[in-house]
């Protein structure tokens, strides 16, 4: 069963783009909006962290999936409506082929079918989604399942470019697929540089970097050279944040005018963070962003200074 049949909001992206935004009315900037980034649902990691066993797939995941369902009520009840719920990448703990991943697949898009029609949900690909070292039929087994590992779209005139990371951290197996997306982000980047839009913004799971664009290589970031390759071309684009998540922690730094966002789970925590969620508001002039636990957010919704930004024309 695919998340589009499971009975919920998911338009899943097929072309290399979303049908829940069409892009002749999209394009056009029309005043402030916000949406929701979430990361790593990841069902089953909690009991394989509690055991010391992270390479298993984990036979237990009901914490998960209570706090995925506090995520998606919490998300429902706010008003107005985010544009869009984007979920950065480590849907299921369980790797490709391994035991529990399809059970953890189906829990996870029952959860899922319950978020508001209204709110179109946006799934990137994490490594735990489509392997470490992903291949041909990983990234297959994702398409079919969540829809594509890569595509854009367009709201309020804000353009959005969703990458499939895994190809940036290692694509030995599948060197065909990182040159295919590799051209086409090239594409996409040139409509950004020629500012046809408001703003660019990437999601993907890997982060760039945890802090600084100086880091050492690290499991939770990008290779040096990459991470630098890939920023400077999108600071050159006029890219304004790359959100992601992976680290299971909250983090992230600037590099020039970009901004590295990076969010902790709503799923385990490797930190001290909370389970949560991030908004974020979309203004003529920037983007702000707010973490706030899953309880914060249920109990007291956005905040007032963040409600304002989206009165102001």
């Amino acid at each position: 069963m695919s998340v589009a049949e499971a009975g919920g909001a998911f338009h899943r992206a097929r072309g290399r783009t979303l049908d829940a935004f069409p892009a002749e009315k999209e394009r056009e900037w029309k005043g402030p909006f916000y949406f929701i980034q979430g990361a790593d649902p990841q069902f089953g990691l909690m009991k394989a962290w509690s055991t010391g066993n992270c390479d298993s797939g984990g036979d237990e995941w009901q914490q998960e999936i209570r706090l995925t369902e506090q995520a998606v009520q919490a998300i429902n009840k706010l008003n107005p409506k985010p544009r869009f719920f984007v979920l950065c990448g480590d849907l299921i703990h369980a790797m490709p082929g391994t035991p529990w991943r399809k059970e953890q697949t189906e829990d996870l898009q029952r959860v899922l079918g319950a978020v508001d029609r209204e709110i179109p949900l946006v799934l990137v690909s994490g490594n735990h989604d489509v392997g470490n070292v992903p291949t041909a039929e990983t990234v297959e087994e994702f398409c079919q399942t969540w829809g594509d590992d890569y595509f854009s779209f367009w709201v309020g005139g804000v353009l959005f470019l969703v990458l499939n990371s895994q190809f940036l951290y290692d694509a030995s197996r599948c060197p065909a697929l990182k040159q295919a997306q590799d051209q086409w982000l090239d594409q996409q980047l040139r409509v950004a540089e020629q500012r046809h839009c408001q703003h660019a913004v990437v999601f993907q799971h890997i982060p760039l970097f945890l802090q600084s664009i100086d880091e050492d290589d690290d499991y939770f970031n990008l290779a040096k050279a990459v991470r630098k390759e890939m920023a400077d071309k999108f600071t050159k684009a006029g890219v304004r944040a790359v959100f992601s998540g992976h680290y299971h922690r909250n983090a992230g730094g600037t590099y020039q005018n970009l901004d590295m966002v990076v969010s902790s789970a709503i799923g385990c925590q490797l930190g001290k963070d909370t389970h949560g969620l991030r908004v974020v508001v979309v203004t003529a002039e920037k983007i702000v962003h707010r973490y706030y636990s899953l309880d914060e957010l249920s109990e007291k919704g956005i905040e007032d200074d963040l409600m304002d930004l989206m009165k102001k024309k």
